[in-house]
């Protein structure tokens, strides 16, 4: 691995070997997203808990102070949305000069396994790491499920990790299921837990990542958890004890206590 992939790795990965990364791309296909209408509103308590943001280049530019973030990690697919056809037909949006241009330290694209364009976005993951390795871009696949999670068990995320790091991926994001350990145990390379959708209560959140976390995953990826929550500081902080801190669910939930009833 050159210096410039380790040295971009290093900023996303922190050194207790964990990460908390932010996305807020969910527009690139839903529109305007409740509470994420200004994503740079939306950001801005959260800045100093989060330890990289996953961002369109349009966000990034319009939303984004370049002055006070963190590191960068850009959403490079896209082509379809919430009133297409289908979700999964996606290409490469951003070229690697652009994300180089915006100082990324990694780039994220969605491979869709079992679609109509299965061959399509695995292709596309490759195309992308041919290019980051040319410049020491980390890329970043996410295991996409379109309209699908509830179906998607660990045999399929499984399959879709190990694929994606078969193809050169440097991280996978993909989604906690049951017997997760399963899944990081046949994928090669570093797992992040992506949130889904929004669950119930903030003790489902934190029992799911507190899971993956004791079964292998190196960090989450999680953003309608943390931003569409009535108290959103409070729930990153839970979240980063967990992630950062070994923090057990009860611990969380008592950080997210106090830290609400501060506020």
């Amino acid at each position: 691995m050159d210096w410039g992939m380790k040295n971009r790795l290093a900023q996303l990965v922190q050194k207790d070997g964990h990460c908390l990364f932010m996305p807020i791309d969910h527009g690139y296909f839903q529109g305007p997203t409740t509470k994420l209408e200004k994503p740079g509103e939306t950001i801005k308590p959260l800045i100093p808990y989060f330890d990289a943001l996953f961002v369109t280049r349009g966000v990034l530019r319009s939303a984004i102070d370049p002055t006070n973030t963190k590191p960068i990690i850009l959403r490079v697919s896209g082509g379809t949305s919430m009133s297409g056809k289908d979700l999964a037909n996606e290409g490469i949006t951003t070229s690697i000069e652009d994300a180089l241009r915006l100082n990324a330290s990694a780039v994220g694209i969605s491979v869709f396994v079992g679609s109509d364009y299965e061959h399509q976005t695995l292709l596309n993951l490759a195309k992308l790491v041919d290019e980051g390795e040319k410049y020491g871009i980390p890329v970043m696949a996410v295991t996409a499920v379109g309209r699908e999670l509830e179906k998607r068990g660990y045999r399929y995320l499984a399959m879709a990790s190990r694929i994606c790091a078969e193809l050169g991926a440097t991280i996978v994001k993909t989604y906690w299921c049951e017997n997760f350990e399963k899944v990081v145990n046949g994928c090669p390379v570093p797992v992040v837990i992506a949130g889904g959708p929004k669950v119930e209560s903030e003790v489902q959140v934190f029992e799911f990542v507190h899971n993956g976390m004791q079964k292998g995953a190196i960090g989450i990826n999680l953003g309608r958890n943390i931003w569409q929550n009535e108290h959103p500081v409070a729930m990153i902080k839970a979240l980063r004890a967990i992630v950062h801190e070994k923090a057990t669910v009860k611990e969380a939930n008592e950080i997210f206590e106090s830290s609400k009833s501060k506020k």
